[in-house]
């Protein structure tokens, strides 16, 4: 038997990467499904989902200025990552996922994955709330994927410290696709999604200090150093 035989033609995803694709991938073939006309109302059932997940930043809004936080209401802080507007959004928002959730779930922990990507989600979410300007309602994957980007930055950024290269190299792709963004936007015309987009990869860049391999003795040796 020949070296090598029994490995994977390719190499498997960690888990928590699939459990988070997972309710992507199963939507959007319901809604496929449902937009060829196999069930009944199916063609709706896009709109209904994001009726029902996606975030309103002047819901949030309204919840505090009454001190009253609904649970099914406040969970779309939380959902609004797994429902897209469009097949093209979700499979963008997978393809980074599964990308970038396997390079940084190779080095990570799983638990420590899906805190950067809910805790990207929920942050981007926050501040998109936070800026009085924002009145669309927020929902597909960018903010939580961005979030992952902003893991596999630090995790260049830590290896590029210690080769004594340039760090800046680390923040390359968040660049290329602000840029990208941005071109977008004037040629389409502006949104405000970008707000938590970039506030998930800021999110997803500090948490990977804490929740990264060894993070936070990491942190607190540096701390005690200054």
């Amino acid at each position: 038997m020949q070296p090598g035989y029994n490995e994977h033609p390719l190499n498997p995803l960690p888990p928590v990467i699939w459990l988070l694709a997972a309710p992507i991938i199963i939507g959007e073939l319901m809604f496929g499904l449902g937009q060829a006309g196999l069930f009944a109302n199916g063609v709706a059932w896009r709109l209904e989902a994001l009726q029902r997940f996606a975030f309103d930043p002047n819901l949030l809004r309204f919840m505090f200025e009454n001190g009253t936080f609904p649970l099914r209401q406040v969970t779309r802080i939380v959902t609004y990552p797994f429902v897209h507007g469009s097949f093209t959004q979700a499979a963008f928002v997978l393809v980074f996922v599964l990308a970038l959730g396997k390079m940084v779930g190779e080095v990570f922990r799983g638990w420590a994955v899906a805190v950067v990507f809910f805790g990207s989600a929920i942050m981007g979410a926050l501040v998109y709330t936070a800026l009085p300007f924002t009145q669309t309602a927020l929902y597909g994957g960018y903010p939580a994927a961005y979030g992952l980007i902003g893991a596999f930055s630090f995790m260049l950024w830590v290896r590029l410290g210690a080769e004594r290269a340039n760090r800046l190299q680390a923040f390359q792709l968040i660049g290329f696709l602000m840029a990208l963004q941005l071109l977008f936007s004037l040629i389409f015309g502006a949104t405000t999604d970008w707000i938590a987009d970039l506030t998930g990869f800021i999110t997803g860049f500090v948490l990977s200090f804490v929740v990264a391999p060894g993070g936070w003795r990491r942190l607190v040796s540096r701390m005690r150093q200054r």
